[in-house]
């Protein structure tokens, strides 16, 4: 399937590109569901990591629901976190959860972590004559806090035995925003390489000063893409769109692994789901589990005063987690396992109640 790439799907908004996205395979022919609901918009904002998942399924949904109109903007994690906090927005994506703090100043009252896939975050790189590359968590950790500065470093090379490795200068590429794939591959380093990693974790670090810097997962893979030399932290679906390379990344039995949706599916299963619904796949158990897969969520409110936005909630909803998980691989993205999957489903019935089922005021840890 294909879809808007680059910096144009990152700035407008999904209502107006819905009718550019090719809609065909399991998305286009799945949709059974009959339109449900009056009229009534729902604004949304947040995660790039997860926007082209999310850019498929509302187009698909708009199919069968054309009273329903659904904006996704985009703009990072963070963005949506306090987009949502702050109630501008009806949903959001993101794929981290509040912090302690944040979740304290959420307003509108009681919400939800809704997941919806999940998805590789990749190493990817651009390297002349590099088609293959290996990397483990204490390399990939030196290289983004700056301690390794060329391709040819003993430590890449350790990686990569039998590799020919010039002698580029490294150029690193990070986010910009406030970002939850920012949050994620440091959370992997932190705990796939404790004693490597120096600059911590979370949506937005500390990084050198002689680093690159993109707007959303879009951003940073441009960036790579036309520096020869460069390395960045980018979704596997963009990856993929831009054509990058990736490499594959050393896990916690040992073994390098590409990324991939089966991989990532992998690492999902062996998560512990909380009762709120977030979990950390992140440097998952098992010889095939790729180690820095993603969670995604969407953050939606108990209650709206709109009955007719919580009924197109509710209804987008209930389309993400039936047709929409069948196309998620469509779009470079792994379903969610059925044990979550039930869950999210049950917790859709609690939008528009008054039971706190498993509502969030606290996040669990990532």
């Amino acid at each position: 399937m294909k879809r808007i790439t680059g910096y144009l799907r990152w700035l407008v908004p999904t209502a107006l590109i819905v009718g550019l996205v090719p809609l065909g395979g399991a998305i286009a022919s799945a949709v059974d569901a009959p339109a449900q609901g009056g009229s009534a918009t729902l604004n949304g904002s947040g995660s790039t990591f997860q926007q082209p998942y999310n850019e498929a399924v509302i187009g698909a949904f708009k199919q069968k629901n054309p009273n329903v109109t659904i904006n996704y903007a985009g703009g990072g994690s963070g963005k949506g976190r306090q987009d949502f906090s702050d109630q501008v927005v009806d949903f959001a994506g993101t794929d981290a959860p509040y912090s302690a703090a944040d979740a304290a100043n959420v307003k509108g009252g009681k919400y939800f972590y809704f997941p919806t896939v999940a998805g590789p975050i990749t190493v990817s790189y651009n390297l002349s004559g590099v088609k293959k590359l290996q990397l483990s968590a204490e390399t990939l950790a030196k290289i983004f806090q700056g301690d390794i500065k060329t391709w040819d470093d003993a430590a890449i090379k350790a990686d990569n035995p039998g590799v020919k490795l010039p002698s580029t200068a490294i150029t690193v590429v990070h986010r910009s925003d406030s970002s939850g794939t920012t949050q994620n591959f440091t959370g992997f380093l932190a705990a796939a390489a404790p004693t490597a990693w120096t600059l911590g974790t979370g949506s937005t670090v500390s990084w050198p000063a002689d680093q690159q810097s993109g707007q959303g997962n879009p951003g940073v893979g441009q960036i790579v893409k036309s520096t020869d030399g460069a390395i960045g932290y980018v979704d596997f679906s963009d990856a993929k769109a831009l054509k990058l390379k990736f490499a594959s990344v050393k896990n916690k039995a040992g073994k390098f692994v590409a990324p991939t949706v089966k991989a990532t599916t992998a690492a999902v299963e062996k998560a512990q789901v909380n009762a709120d619904l977030t979990y950390n796949p992140l440097n998952a158990a098992g010889s095939t589990a790729y180690p820095i897969a993603s969670p995604t969520w969407i953050l939606v409110y108990q209650n709206y005063s709109d009955a007719a936005k919580t009924t197109a909630i509710k209804n987008f909803l209930n389309y993400i987690y039936g047709n929409g998980q069948k196309a998620a691989s469509q779009v470079d993205y792994a379903p969610l396992p059925k044990n979550l999957l039930d869950k999210a489903k049950a917790q859709v019935k609690q939008v528009g109640g008054t039971s706190s089922g498993s509502t969030s005021s606290s996040p669990a840890s990532t």
